[in-house]
């Protein structure tokens, strides 16, 4: 019995060391293009930070950076909502991949749904 309590602890903190490298490789800037609704693609930059469960960083579309807001991370899926310009809040969901060097995000925007995918920049 206690031989099993202790390959249940050590197999539970091997998952937990896994899972927080995981996270950890979150950091970093990302760099992709999104087309916009006019169909035009514009080059957007995502510098994103992972403390815990909570993400926040900055996003960079048009030149000047917006801050990330009420980011969270769960597991290799994240959500965080970015204010535009106009004021209005664009919310963003997105996945992780474990190779470590791409994430997918879809971004509302005014009711138009945008897709990209990032790779990692500075590797």
């Amino acid at each position: 019995m206690k031989r099993k309590i202790i390959t249940t602890a050590a197999l539970v903190c091997c998952f937990v060391v896994c899972f927080a490298a995981v996270l950890a490789d979150l950091n970093g800037k990302w760099i992709g293009s999104i087309k916009g609704p006019n169909g035009k693609d514009y080059p957007i930059t995502f510098t994103i930070n992972v403390s815990g469960d909570k993400l926040n960083g900055s996003v960079e579309l048009t030149g000047d950076p917006k801050r990330i807001n009420n980011g969270k991370i769960t597991g290799t899926d994240f959500t965080f909502a970015v204010t535009g310009e106009d004021g209005n809040t664009i919310a963003h969901t997105g996945k992780y991949y474990a190779d470590g060097d791409s994430v997918v995000m879809n971004v509302d925007y005014e009711g138009t749904k945008l897709h990209t995918t990032l790779k990692r920049a500075d590797k």
